[in-house]
């Protein structure tokens, strides 16, 4: 029997951004909250701060902006005072050279060389004169959109690294997602008038994120925020129970009211609640459902990528200026590289070290999964001489962060698996809510998951279900330009969440 039984209006699964933001807000709309949290220590999920020893390691970079203006509104109302503005530089390494990331034409001609050069801008036309009209895969998307040449340069490489599966394999909905409004023309065009001198103003016009050159950042982390959020709950009466892992739910057939066990250190606690909010794995959820939904079997087909990130102490202040580095190279394991110092001077305590964190991307049990961390710090620190990045001797300390479940994977069954599972569940349980990345089973960065979650607690508020969260990010676009926010008001908001259109502000001076 559980040791504990606590009665709450909303019970929610997980402390990542989508959890914290609905229970802050239901908190100020005087509810009565638990949240569960299976990390003993962090809250924030993916987008959590670890630190060790003054060190702070971000779990893959996020950069905080937002048009929708009630997004922007309530990081700024729970973290006031500790956000700087940063610029954003990022490099591409490719066969042993770094082109700048907005493209810069001159360089990516010289680096690629004419007749490759030449050979690439062939292939793109071939693309659009004669474009693939059987779309389905992301190789076919991305070639379309590219030409065969750019896709083997720019995208084979580093995708078939981040989701362990060939490209032909993956769905079109993430290209489409994540890289659709990325102009080649434009690109080249803007490198150009940028290389020629006549461009001058700062990049924020164009259409895509990966072409911004600043955004804002908590001084010590995106985990900063997320404590704050916790901080709040607490302060205003409920809870946030840490090292408290899902292990089942059950509805009350006859009223309708969830019981929810969670399985923490001192035993299992039961929360008894009107409403459950999960951002946990739709996979997990689907299991510890009791009675187990009909769709289960979809359910535990949905896969995931993990990751981990090796964070190397290396003598001397900027082994390199940018933010990170995504490399293209077939030769390390290494996907991209962070420079920690580069998101805040305050994530590196030491002013004579520089601090990286190596990522690499996996499946939880893999080889690298299952490495001792010492073997994973001499696996980074080969990879960053390889590299040509720093020197072994000058490598003095390292650690290791392991994040399962970090992405989705977008293959050909998980769109019909997503909406089988959703169907069911919306059907025989509404109040029952889905928010967040893992709990959607979609590629969401942290302002969507916070916009699921937002939309979830007015329909909790309202009594029904007023919003569909699930048309938050739903039109698969991915851009990141104008002011932030720009569009203000609950309607509006929401439009914004569908376009998912997210921007750096103008209004900012750097930091």
């Amino acid at each position: 029997m559980p040791r504990t039984d606590r009665h709450v209006d909303v019970a929610i699964i997980g402390a990542g951004p989508a959890g914290l933001t609905a229970a802050y807000l239901l908190t100020k709309q005087g509810f009565s909250v638990t949240v569960i949290e299976k990390d003993p220590v962090y809250v924030g999920g993916i987008s959590r701060t670890v630190e060790l020893d003054g060190f702070r390691f971000d779990i893959g970079g996020h950069r905080f902006f937002s048009k929708s203006q009630q997004v922007v509104d309530l990081w700024n109302e729970i973290l006031p005072d500790d956000f700087i503005q940063r610029p954003r530089m990022s490099r591409i390494y490719y066969e042993g050279k770094y082109y700048s990331y907005p493209l810069r034409a001159f360089e990516a001609l010289w680096n690629l060389g004419i007749w490759r050069s030449t050979l690439c801008m062939a292939s793109f036309a071939k693309a659009r004169i004669f474009p693939n009209r059987n779309v389905k895969s992301f190789q076919d998307w991305t070639v379309n959109a590219f030409g065969h040449k750019l896709f083997s340069i720019f995208f084979k490489t580093y995708t078939e690294k981040v989701w362990g599966m060939p490209c032909d394999e993956m769905s079109a909905d993430w290209a489409a997602q994540r890289i659709k409004g990325l102009s080649l023309w434009g690109a080249v065009t803007d490198g150009l008038k940028r290389s020629l001198g006549l461009n001058k103003k700062p990049n924020d016009g164009m259409a895509t994120k990966t072409l911004l050159e600043t955004f804002r950042y908590p001084r010590l982390g995106p985990g900063m925020m997320w404590e704050a959020a916790r901080d709040k709950v607490v302060a205003g009466g409920n809870q946030v129970l840490m090292a408290h892992g899902f292990k089942r739910l059950e509805e009350d057939q006859a009223t309708g009211a969830w019981r929810l066990i969670a399985e923490g250190p001192d035993g299992d606690v039961a929360i008894n609640a009107a409403h459950v909010i999960s951002s946990a794995p739709m996979r997990e959820l689907a299991g510890r459902i009791h009675p187990l939904p009909a769709t289960l079997p979809a359910a535990m087909d949905l896969k995931y990528r993990d990751f981990l990130t090796v964070a190397l102490m290396v003598k001397g202040q900027d082994i390199f200026p940018d933010n990170w580095i995504y490399i293209h190279d077939p030769k390390v394991q290494v996907g991209r590289i962070q420079n920690f110092r580069s998101w805040s001077p305050e994530m590196v305590p030491d002013p004579t070290l520089a601090c990286v964190g190596l990522e690499y991307f996996c499946f939880e049990g893999d080889g690298l999964w299952a490495s001792d961390d010492a073997d994973l710090i001499a696996l980074a620190t080969r990879e960053m001489a390889t590299l040509g990045l720093c020197s072994p001797e000058d490598v003095v300390g390292g650690a290791v962060v392991r994040q399962e479940k970090a992405y989705p994977v977008y293959d050909d069954a998980y769109a019909a698996n997503v909406l089988a599972m959703r169907t069911e569940l919306e059907a025989r349980y509404p109040t029952l809510h889905m928010v967040g990345r893992n709990g959607m089973h979609r590629y969401n960065n942290q302002d969507h998951a916070m916009m699921t979650a937002m939309l979830t607690a007015r329909n909790i508020v309202a009594g029904k279900r007023v919003h569909d969260v699930w048309q938050v990010n739903e039109d698969a676009e991915y851009h990141e330009a104008g002011d932030e926010g720009q569009i203000a008001g609950p309607d509006a908001d929401a439009q914004a969440a569908l376009s998912s259109v997210r921007a750096v502000p103008s209004r900012l001076k750097a930091a």
